[in-house]
């Protein structure tokens, strides 16, 4: 069982300091050397939009300015690691959510109005009237309820969710970290335990437990960040520590984790290599290979 050595620690903490974006600095520096949280907060705030949404690229990949779900779950889980879930500051996005929501109950994976700004060219919208999905509604609940914010878009949220899980048989990788994060936190824990343990095997098959698997691929590691995650039941010990051995071994030459992902344009490769490397060491921190 190897760690990952102070001096590779501090080549992570020099490419952090060097291309991360602000809103990433300040999670590194909550976490890692107890700065105050309170900046994390006002971070997030500055991506607000006064319609109670999140754009301006805190999903990287989504360059516009305008509100879309997916910048919510990013704001909610900076909000969540941080320790400041600010009510008021969820009770509006709450409100742009309940504004956007489908007769579902949910909200899509986009909003058509993504095709007027500057986006990766995966996000394309269903169709003129997009379904809700899970992605990334179920987080975007999950993390709601764990907080214990009231507000009403949450319960009719929450059955779409719970409709939307019990209707999965197999399942794409994405969707499985949706899940799960929603299963986590839900605080219907006997209904939570039945579906995770009824879509177990589901669930496990999304991960490549090939730690050299090539392409964009999900590793145990993200299905199971903790040694707390619901997730980690659906791998065996040896398998973890092979994945973690190998996200140790992953270190770039430069001190940083790369996107297994396409970089569409160059200021993403920057902004996605901070985040994520700020994610890698929360996720060996969290198993104790920090030496």
């Amino acid at each position: 069982m190897t760690s990952l050595t102070r001096d590779a620690f501090e080549a992570a903490e020099r490419y952090i300091a060097l291309n991360a974006r602000l809103i990433d600095r300040l999670r590194f520096a909550s976490r890692f050397h107890d700065a105050a949280a309170d900046p994390v907060l006002e971070a997030v705030r500055a991506y607000q939009n006064p319609d109670g949404g999140f754009g301006s690229a805190i999903e990287p990949d989504l360059r516009g300015a305008g509100s879309q779900p997916q910048g919510i779950e990013m704001a909610f889980w900076a909000l969540d690691e941080a320790g400041v879930f600010d009510e008021s500051t969820v009770l509006r996005a709450c409100d742009w959510l309940q504004a956007n929501a489908t007769p579902e109950g949910g909200v899509p994976w986009v909003l058509p109005s993504v095709v007027h700004d500057q986006r990766g060219p995966w996000w394309q919208p269903q169709g003129e009237r997009p379904p809700a999905a899970l992605n990334p509604t179920a987080p975007i609940v999950g993390l709601i309820q764990a907080h214990g914010v009231e507000h009403p878009w949450v319960e009719a949220a929450g059955e779409f969710c719970w409709r939307g899980i019990a209707a999965l048989d197999e399942i794409g990788s994405y969707d499985t970290m949706c899940v799960l994060a929603f299963l986590e936190r839900t605080p219907e824990r006997e209904r939570a335990e039945s579906e995770f343990k009824r879509l177990k095997a589901s669930l496990r098959a999304t991960a490549a437990l090939d730690p050299d698997a090539p392409g964009h691929v999900h590793s145990p590691l993200d299905l199971a960040p903790s040694p707390d995650s619901l997730g980690r039941s659906l791998f065996t010990g040896a398998e973890i520590n092979l994945h973690l051995d190998a996200l140790i071994t992953a270190q770039g030459e430069d001190g940083g984790w790369a996107p297994n992902f396409e970089m569409w344009t160059p200021v993403v490769a920057h902004e996605w290599g901070g985040y994520l490397t700020r994610m890698r060491l929360t996720t060996l921190q969290a198993y104790g290979r920090i030496a």
